[in-house]
């Protein structure tokens, strides 16, 4: 990667990253026995623990803080959709050909019933599938639970890979029971009903609970700007028969801030450091939400979600009076070479931003995003460092007193 750097000090900084240590901690994130890392499980509980040792290691003021989450998606079997025409019934596979959605009620064990088109007219659909028309599945839903239907089967397209990612958090949950089948089988589905009686057994064992998440933070400091780096740890979760590794969302965004932390404490960079941990960003930003608030008004806020691999650019998104901070940024993407480009980040860093904070958020690619092929192996670790690179630089360029830095700056 080709570098610019001006600031005096700043390449021997940026030196001292290593990107064995980042490789490290995204497959230690990603391992087993956390289970994909959910809002509220044993897992998450223990990745909590792990990253607080790891910042107890670096010395700084490590904290804990707990917050209840409703309404957390949980899948706890794993759902059933096949078909009967007559011939031996057609079974699909969850997560490749369909999946449960995020709206549906409860059903722990298959129904079996006749499948009818949501077509617009009179016909029956007591004790039938529903098959939901041209993606309105709110308006098939809506019949469905008037006329006492069995559920709902609605369409939905895959990612390049041929997944359906996973969600956890979503629309209210609606009184029938709603699977998402994928878009071509949905429409062969059609098909072989106009032609003549199809059952489907499904099942969908799926249901909200409420959860208590948990922050870890900490606190270096060390000089008189303020500057908060923010990542969430939570994943989705695993499901019953699958893993979910997490680690590009977002195993790579917590080991590239881990490290540009573990660097900046290190060489004593004059900064008042916090790193702020997140959970339940998957759940509705719960972590950032709860933590937001009290946060000192003038503290500078970067979130990085995703850095497993850099396409053209990282994408940014500047929220609140961030003016300054973004033109910092700027100066030391220039300086380390890390190309960057305006774009939409809907993560932690519009909880801050909302509270009236300067904050951006960063985006460096998410491979096999919240599906089980978002493995260690794909997140690049030149991205990883081109992450860190980044971090640490724009740290330094804020503890140096750089123009636009600090909050005598903030607009």
């Amino acid at each position: 990667m080709t570098s610019a750097t001006k600031t005096p000090g700043l390449p021997a900084v940026l030196e001292q990253l290593s990107t064995s240590r980042m490789s490290t901690t995204v497959r230690e994130l990603a391992d087993d026995r956390f289970a994909g890392r959910r809002v509220g499980t044993a897992g998450g509980r223990s990745v909590a623990d792990w990253l607080a040792a790891q910042l107890r290691d670096l010395n700084g003021e490590v904290g804990q803080t707990s917050f209840p989450v409703t309404g957390v998606r949980e899948l706890y079997g794993t759902p059933v959709l096949e078909w009967i025409t007559g011939e031996p019934p057609r079974k699909l596979e969850h997560r490749r050909d369909f999946t449960e959605h995020l709206a549906s009620a409860e059903l722990p064990h298959p129904l079996t019933a006749p499948v009818v088109a949501d077509t617009g007219t009179e016909t029956a659909i007591r004790g039938r599938w529903v098959l939901a028309q041209n993606g309105d599945w709110a308006r098939a839903c809506g019949r469905a639970e008037q006329g006492g239907a069995a559920g709902v089967l609605a369409a939905r397209g895959t990612d390049a890979a041929g997944w359906m990612p996973k969600m956890i958090a979503g629309p209210g949950v609606r009184s029938v029971p709603i699977l998402s089948l994928r878009t071509d089988l949905h429409r062969e589905l059609s098909e072989a009903t106009a032609r003549g009686t199809v059952e489907v057994t499904a099942s969908t064992p799926l249901r909200p609970v409420d959860v208590e998440g948990r922050n870890v933070h900490a606190r270096f400091p060390g000089g008189p700007t303020r500057v908060l780096l923010t990542a969430h740890y939570d994943g989705v979760g695993d499901d019953p028969e699958r893993r979910f590794p997490a680690a590009a969302d977002n195993a790579s965004g917590v080991a590239a801030i881990l490290e540009a932390v573990r660097v900046l404490t290190v060489r004593a960079v004059p900064v008042d450091l916090s790193v702020a941990f997140l959970d339940a960003e998957e759940a509705g930003a719960w972590g950032s939400a709860h933590h937001a608030p009290s946060v000192h008004p003038d503290t500078l806020v970067i979130n990085l979600d995703g850095a497993a691999k850099l396409h053209q650019a990282a994408s940014i998104e500047a929220g609140g009076p961030a003016h300054a901070l973004l033109s910092v940024l700027d100066q030391a993407a220039r300086e380390t070479g890390v190309p960057l480009r305006a774009g939409a980040m809907a993560s932690d860093n519009r909880r801050y931003a909302a509270a009236g904070l300067a904050a951006i958020g960063i985006g460096m690619g998410m491979p096999g995003y919240q599906t089980p092929a978002e493995t260690p192996e794909r997140v690049e670790p030149d991205t990883l460092v081109a992450a860190a690179r980044l971090l640490v630089a724009t740290v330094v360029l804020l503890s140096a007193g750089q123009e636009a830095a600090g909050s005598k700056s903030r607009c």
